[in-house]
């Protein structure tokens, strides 16, 4: 078996890792993601020790150490996961005795395995218990959720698959996306039970479309996650898991932003523009405040994860001293019992009002979500930062036209983050798009197979290869018959907005209609879709259904009661509308209102729409288009 060890790299783990059958494979990935606690690949030895620690296995320095070097073959002080591999080989087809055998065999039990069909998921206990109480606590006040028996969730029962059968119609998820974003969804176009009738299963898919749609629309990954999924859910209970947890984390990290708190300014460092900081993601955002407190209040220790950096709940003690030193003390650094002192951390931050569902235990595993959503916690409710003056406002109040998060790029990045890629993400549009590597994966992801990936620099390390990955994009939206006079590839790498975004928008343009021609290829006959087809097609169909409203164009300022855009939904299913839910849209009030219901029954219907309510009232172009033609991509 040893003679595997000579083999380096990628190839080796190729190799390893066709030594498996598909369910082995799965269940070393998950046991083997339980032990990397801060998600970076591989087990160092304090993710070792912890485990070994949590599985009352850990007796010496010593045990540790052998344990690490029994699969540590390359020795560079981790464990990687083709060497995780090896060992496991070893164990099970070399009739090796192991210290790690018996480490993985008792760290398995942790997680709960659901089996179906060939492979086995896994999940974390820990988190179920945590995000189900979040939930609770987030919607006690909800009546409609207790009268139907959804809430509370029971988090005594032994397997904690109470979460996974309280998502199975749609309901309590539709309810918290709302808590993460407000007025997401309209609750109006939901199918609420009435009485003691339970949803049929057209209408509980109904509210899983709404659901699984506004989360794209709302940035959640939901790649893989269908209705079914979610409404068996206990057999499901990672995906159901994942879908809560950036629900969870999207909720606690939107107002981690300069727009929320200025007062986030105080973090700049020397030498940056505020620019800089704006382009942080939340996470970073949060870290970067952590330390801000630890560096200010005397302490040598920095924050760089939320798992191993915090398990000892030092920084904690010190951050919760610092940001309240009249109701939260230092005691805890006294303490060496870690756990003792765990819960002296959360003892101070129930002192700040601070609702969170982390437990010591949680704590000392280093379990890097519920750290993130504790350190969250306390962030939303004592920044602990100074406020700014009428000056330092005003330097803020100018550039934030500028740097804003606009309405269209918002809409991109949404649309560009739901195409399903993997490994990518956009978190800021000009950056995260700046070399050209991403650009091109969507190109290709709208007109598969139209990037040649030989030509195209993966990582560019110099501004000389970012130009020329952002020429190839040009050269290709050319191709695509996209109108760029006078746009470079230079343009996209200086970050130069107007450009960029009329790049992408022709982009999504290309896409959703090449995507309605195709669902509606019978009626426009294998034709490019064009404006006034479009138009054509959908006064036609509001006029069969019998509905009077009309519109001239695309751009017509009469859509911006969103009587017409209701209409059109009438036309593809009559029954998805409720009229007593429709107004003239007279008022300012009640074309928002109409928008609003608009646009979450488009969602019921299956389509996947990036605007928001004033896109429509506002009649912005861009957008009445891509809703207008989603929409009707959902035609029969």
């Amino acid at each position: 078996a040893d003679s595997h060890l000579d083999e380096k790299g990628d190839d080796f783990e190729i190799i390893m890792e066709g030594k498996f059958k598909p369910k082995d494979l799965t269940e070393f990935r998950a046991v083997f993601k339980s032990f990397d606690k801060d998600g970076n690949g591989t087990i160092d030895k304090s993710e070792m020790r912890s485990a070994l620690t949590s599985l009352k296995m850990y007796d010496s320095l010593g045990k540790l150490d052998d344990i690490m070097k029994e699969v540590d073959t390359n020795k560079d002080g981790v464990i990687a996961w083709d060497e995780f591999l090896h060992i496991m080989y070893c164990c099970k087809f070399g009739g090796k005795t192991s210290h790690f055998g018996k480490v993985y065999d008792k760290q398995k039990q942790t997680v709960v395995k659901v089996g179906k069909g060939h492979t086995v998921h896994s999940f974390a206990v820990e988190e179920m218990i945590a995000f189900s109480e979040h939930i609770n606590h987030s919607l006690k006040d909800d009546k409609d959720l207790a009268n139907w028996d959804i809430l509370p969730i029971n988090t005594e029962e032994k397997k904690q698959m109470g979460l996974c059968t309280a998502v199975q119609d749609g309901l309590l998820l539709a309810k918290f996306i709302n808590v993460a974003v407000p007025e997401t969804i309209d609750e109006r176009a939901l199918n609420k039970p009435k009485g003691k009738k339970k949803l049929s299963l057209f209408q509980i898919n109904e509210n899983m479309n709404i659901v699984i749609n506004s989360a794209k629309g709302i940035g959640i990954k939901v790649v893989n996650i269908g209705a079914g999924e979610l409404i068996d859910g206990a057999a499901h209970p990672h995906i159901v898991l994942g879908l809560v947890w950036q629900l969870v984390k999207l909720q606690l990290l939107n107002s981690v932003n300069i727009k929320a708190h200025p007062e986030l300014v105080r973090l700049l460092e020397e030498g940056e523009t505020l620019e800089d900081l704006l382009r942080l993601p939340p996470e970073q955002l949060l870290m970067r405040w952590f330390n801000y407190h630890l560096k200010n209040a005397g302490s040598e220790r920095r924050v760089n994860n939320f798992s191993g950096d915090v398990k000892d709940s030092e920084c904690y003690t010190v951050l919760l001293h610092q940001i309240a030193p009249g109701k939260c003390d230092a005691k805890g650094l006294a303490v060496t019992d870690k756990k003792k002192r765990a819960q002296m951390v959360l003892n101070n931050a129930k002192k700040l009002d601070v609702e969170s569902f982390i437990t010591p235990s949680d704590i000392c595993k280093g379990n890097p979500k519920l750290n993130l959503a504790f350190t969250a916690a306390i962030f939303n409710q004592c920044p602990g930062l100074d406020p700014l003056d009428e000056e330092e406002m005003d330097k803020i109040g100018l550039l934030e036209d500028d740097v804003g998060d606009s309405r269209e790029e918002r809409a991109f990045r949404m649309w560009m983050n739901s195409l399903g890629l993997e490994d990518f993400y956009i978190n800021n549009l000009y950056d995260d798009c700046a070399d050209g590597v991403n650009l091109l994966k969507v190109i290709d992801a709208v007109e598969p197979g139209i990037v040649y990936w030989k030509k195209v620099e993966k990582k560019p390390t110099n501004k000389f290869k970012k130009v020329a990955n952002q020429n190839y994009a040009v050269v290709l939206g050319k191709q695509l018959k996209f109108s760029l006079v006078g746009i470079g590839g230079i343009d996209f790498v200086d970050k130069k907005k107007k450009l960029l975004l009329a790049f992408i928008w022709q982009l999504m343009r290309h896409h959703t209609l090449k995507y309605l021609g195709k669902v509606q290829e019978k009626h426009f006959g294998g034709k490019a879709v064009t404006d006034d087809m479009m138009v054509k097609w959908a006064n036609n169909k509001v006029a069969d259904a019998g509905r009077a409203s009309r519109m001239r164009s695309l751009k017509d300022k009469g859509l911006g009661t969103c009587v017409f855009f209701l209409d059109l939904l009438y036309a593809i299913r009559p029954k998805v509308i409720d009229d007593q839910y429709v107004s003239e849209g007279k008022t300012e009030e009640d074309r928002l209102l109409n928008a609003k219901y608009a646009i979450s029954v488009a969602r019921k219907l299956g389509a996947v729409v990036f605007c928001i309510p004033e896109d429509l009232v506002e009649v912005q172009y861009k957008m009445v288009l891509t809703f207008v033609a989603s929409t009707m991509s959902c035609a029969t």
